[in-house]
């Protein structure tokens, strides 16, 4: 028997295995962004559609069978499977100073709760991307956003985080958090994220 507990990633590879499958149970999970999703499953002939949270359908010899799981049904079959999974990502956001590669007093004052929640992780991969206000050329604001990551990842590495689990890049000013025109000083722009996996 085979079992599937889907949340809709790799869902081409995972067509494949349902559509070949003599006998198995599929079960669509919440999306952890609470949007709605839906997972189309055919066998043979016959053919549901999985269109909520823990709707699921069991594939028989005479063809799938839709029925509502539950969260303990969901453990007692994928326990194992959900427990090996990674940890969903964390992000944090730090603010800095305008022009600078200096943390604001309050993202200071937060910084070592960061990176202890970061060293919880038994092998982080972190991604810091450092960004600014529309202020300046888009040169000087490319330069200024990688200065910003590199004080994080230099924080993260003096922490005890090893160098290779660390990518950081800088984004000028192309994403910015609050639209403005160019040439406004926004203090929420002038960030890096930093996102752990």
């Amino acid at each position: 028997m085979t079992r599937h507990l889907i949340r809709l990633l790799g869902i081409a590879a995972l067509a494949a295995i349902v559509s070949s499958c003599q006998t198995g149970t599929v079960v669509l999970l919440p999306a952890e962004d609470g949007k709605d999703t839906a997972l189309f499953v055919k066998q043979r002939d016959g053919q549901t559609v999985l269109a909520e949270p823990y709707a699921a359908t069991r594939l028989t010899t005479a063809g799938p069978q839709a029925y509502k799981a539950d969260p303990q049904e969901v453990q007692a079959l994928f326990g194992p499977a959900l427990a090996a999974q990674p940890g969903r990502p964390t992000r944090f956001t730090v603010q800095f100073i305008e022009s600078k590669d200096e943390l604001t007093e309050e993202s200071k004052a937060a910084l070592e709760a960061i990176f202890a929640e970061i060293a919880k992780r038994p092998v982080p991969d972190v991604l810091v991307v450092g960004h600014t206000d529309s202020v300046g050329s888009d040169q000087y604001n490319d330069a200024l956003s990688r200065q910003r990551a590199d004080v994080i990842r230099v924080g993260l590495i003096q922490n005890g985080i090893a160098p290779e689990n660390i990518v950081a890049v800088g984004r000028g000013k192309r994403e910015l958090l609050v639209p403005t025109a160019d040439g406004v000083a926004e203090p929420r722009n002038r960030r890096v994220e930093i996102v752990v996996r």
